[in-house]
């Protein structure tokens, strides 16, 4: 008897699976080397996404300001900085995915940056989709070795 092949999940479907997320455990002690001790929160996929949907045109916001939220939300002392940025991607792959289908009202995938402002090559149509995008929002961007970085990003940051 054959098993039946995986199915596929689109990326909306991968943003909607919480996988039992979030939880908050504590800092493994080779963790403690980098993030220091407490407690780190793993969000749930939808929780990184509601917050990139917050950022207003002109702001921006990076994955270091998101995983504050998340500890200050779920009382932890941080925000998991692997799976947040995972599902930073991910959201911005489901925004990209539903604006192919012709919907507008999408995550503003492009005002979630990097820490010191730079852009994130790995979301959808790369780092020049999204220098396009922030400067037609009025944010001038810079060309710093191979990166592109939002100048004066840190007077643009969404205050939470």
């Amino acid at each position: 008897m054959k098993a039946k092949p995986k199915l596929k999940l689109n990326w909306r479907e991968k943003l909607a699976d919480d996988k039992g997320l979030p939880k908050v455990e504590r800092i493994t002690e080779k963790m403690s080397q980098k993030w220091g001790t407490g407690t780190v929160v793993i969000p749930a996929p939808r929780e990184v996404d509601e917050i990139m949907r917050k950022v207003p045109r002109g702001k921006i916001i990076t994955i270091n300001e998101i995983r504050k939220v998340l500890a200050q939300k779920h009382g932890a002392t941080i925000g998991c900085p692997i799976t947040t940025g995972i599902f930073a991607w991910i959201a911005a792959n489901a925004a990209a995915e539903a604006s192919r289908e012709g919907r507008t009202k999408i995550t503003p995938y492009w005002r979630t940056l990097k820490s010191g402002g730079e852009i994130n090559e790995k979301y959808p149509g790369g780092a020049e989709a999204q220098k396009e995008r922030l400067e037609k929002e009025g944010h001038k961007v810079i060309r710093r070795g191979k990166k592109y970085i939002v100048f004066d990003f840190a007077n643009r940051l969404l205050k939470v």
